[in-house]
């Protein structure tokens, strides 16, 4: 059985080669993160592993795939890029790695926390333009965190965020514990917080659950952080809630449209954050990523 990762970038090439092991399946590994979905059958060349890190696979495209049966992607979106039922039809398994980011994205999450709330992007951007802007910032110690979805993640910004002085409130789809946090229904987490942060994996019932509605039962003033999906949130809602004040900054890494176009409205709005969807990418991260994936590739080979 071969396997071929697909898209990889330098440094996790250089990783998925290191933690190699003796009687692995055979991995090619094709240097060239820029591939594109009609790529696929010529990189993989009757490959039946395709280790996947961010290129979009149609299912049409699967289909001209002689040989394939796995795809292992790295993260937990899948679905962002391909049909994992409509996979699963033609013999397809999708492959998910769950956790081996959460602190490196609860710390992303908590960083761009703390910018939005002292306004340091924004005040960066004006000083090297030659203006001595000088915002109020909001306090965040004593104010209430709200997390949309409770997993992984999520528990490690509470623990961040409680460390700080933050209370914390959340709402899950299913029934959560977990110490120093409240659990409450959507839109009293939403009405409550200071802040709210979302991290729900993205799929048919989570996609736009954050729409117009929702975004006006916040507290005006609120401060929004996305690291989960851009789908999850009305993106055009929540851009006429940042214009019109009653969000006071969002701190975004994920988007609708990835990568970000340069003319897009949200490069045009001073009340926003923005960093490339990289809130997972440390080495920590990357090590868990890819060791996670060779386990994967181990257990297929075995049945």
């Amino acid at each position: 059985m071969r396997g071929v990762f697909v898209d990889a970038n330098e440094s996790l090439a250089v990783i998925m080669e290191r933690l190699e092991k003796s009687g692995d399946p055979k991995m090619r590994i094709n240097r060239n993160p820029d591939i594109k979905p009609e790529d696929y059958p010529a990189v993989l060349d009757g490959a039946e592993i395709a280790i996947v890190d961010h290129t979009a696979l149609p299912t049409d495209v699967a289909k001209t795939c002689a040989g394939l049966k796995h795809v292992v992607f790295l993260g937990t979106g899948a679905r962002s890029y391909m049909n994992p039922e409509e996979l699963a039809e033609l013999g397809i398994s999708v492959h998910l790695i769950k956790g081996y980011g959460d602190t490196a994205v609860a710390e992303s999450a908590i960083a761009l926390m703390w910018s939005s709330a002292r306004v340091i992007a924004q005040m960066d951007r004006e000083m090297r333009a030659g203006n001595w802007l000088r915002e109020d910032g909001m306090q965040l110690t004593g104010k209430t965190l709200g997390l949309i979805g409770f997993g992984g993640i999520a528990a490690e910004v509470a623990r961040i965020a409680l460390g700080s002085g933050m209370k914390v409130i959340a709402w899950n789809r299913s029934p959560k514990m977990h110490s120093g946090v409240e659990f409450l229904d959507l839109d009293t987490v939403l009405g409550k917080s200071d802040v709210v942060s979302i991290h729900l994996l993205l799929n048919d019932e989570t996609r736009g659950l954050i729409m117009r509605e929702k975004i006006a039962k916040m507290k005006p003033g609120v401060i929004l952080i996305n690291t989960a999906r851009g789908a999850i949130v009305d993106e055009q809602a929540m851009i006429d809630a940042l214009k019109s004040g009653h969000i006071r900054h969002a701190g975004l890494d994920v988007y609708n449209i990835e990568p970000l176009p340069k003319d897009h409205p949200l490069t045009k709005i001073p009340n926003v954050t923005l960093s490339a969807h990289s809130a997972f990418r440390t080495p920590e991260a990357s090590e868990n990523l890819i060791h996670a994936a060779w386990e994967h590739c181990r257990r297929i080979v075995k049945g």
